[in-house]
C-alpha cells in the first residue's frame, strides 16, 4: 500500500480506462472470487458509484441499517437481489435509486468487476462500476441505510488503512495452493469511523489493484 501523500491524482478518467479494459478482459469467461463457499445462487448486483472531487476519484459507500436481517451495520455499496430476468446493470441502478436516491440517468456505467460469491448472504454479486458527473445529492432510505459517506481511492491505499487476516472454514473447497484446509484471506479497510470488510473490501481491493496497476 501507499505511504502518506503518495498515490494522489487517481482521477475519474483513470478509473474509466482501467475498468473498461478489465471488463473487456472478463468478457466471455467466468471468473468468480469467493468469500466463504461456492456460489449458492440468488443473483444480486451492487453499484460502485465513483465521482471526482479536487482531482481525486471518490467512491460512495453506505452503512446498512441496524434492523436489517443480514449484514447489519456493515459498510457496503448500494445494491441487492436482482428481479427475475433483470440484468446486473439495471438492478444496480434501481437499487441505488431505492437506497440512496441516486438518479439512474446520472450514472455512466463503464464496466463490471469480477463477480463474487458469498456464503453468508447466499448470493452471487456482480459489482457494476458507475461514474457520476460530480458529487451526488443523496438521501439515505432509512429502511435500508443508516449512514452515507464517501472516501477517496487514494486514501484507501495509504499505509495503515488496509490489513489482512486469514480465516479458516473447515470443509471450504480449496481454491488455490495457498487455500489449503479451508484457509482464506479476509481484507479490511480501517476508516476513521467505519471498518470495511467482506465482499465490499474485496471489490475495493480489486478496484485499487486496477487503478494502481499492482
Amino acid at each position: 500500500m501507499l505511504a502518506e501523500g503518495e498515490g494522489r491524482g487517481i482521477g475519474l478518467e483513470r478509473v474509466r480506462k482501467v475498468v473498461e479494459a478489465h471488463h473487456l478482459a472478463l468478457s466471455g469467461r467466468e471468473r468468480v472470487t469467493f468469500d466463504g463457499f461456492p456460489d449458492p445462487g440468488a443473483p444480486s448486483a451492487v453499484l460502485v458509484p465513483v465521482f471526482e472531487e479536487a482531482g481525486e476519484a471518490r467512491v460512495v459507500l453506505t452503512r446498512r441499517a441496524a434492523h436489517l436481517r443480514t449484514h447489519t451495520g456493515e459498510v457496503s455499496f448500494p445494491g441487492g437481489r436482482l428481479e427475475p430476468g433483470e440484468p446486473p446493470e439495471a438492478g444496480a441502478r434501481r437499487e441505488a435509486c431505492e437506497e440512496v436516491g441516486l438518479d439512474p440517468s446520472s450514472v455512466t456505467v463503464v464496466g463490471e468487476l469480477s463477480p463474487l460469491a458469498t456464503f453468508s448472504s447466499g448470493s452471487r454479486i456482480t459489482p457494476v462500476v458507475g461514474l457520476l458527473p460530480g458529487r451526488p445529492a443523496l438521501v439515505a432510505n432509512p429502511a435500508e441505510v443508516e449512514h452515507l459517506f464517501d472516501v477517496a481511492l487514494a486514501e484507501l491505499a495509504v499505509e495503515g488503512v488496509f490489513r489482512e487476516e486469514w480465516w479458516q472454514v473447515p470443509g471450504r473447497p480449496q481454491l488455490s495452493t495457498m487455500d489449503a484446509e479451508g484457509w482464506f484471506p479476509v481484507w479490511f479497510f480501517e476508516l476513521p469511523d467505519d471498518t470495511v470488510w467482506g465482499a465490499t473490501a474485496r471489490m475495493l481491493v480489486e478496484l485499487l489493484r486496477l487503478v494502481l496497476d499492482v
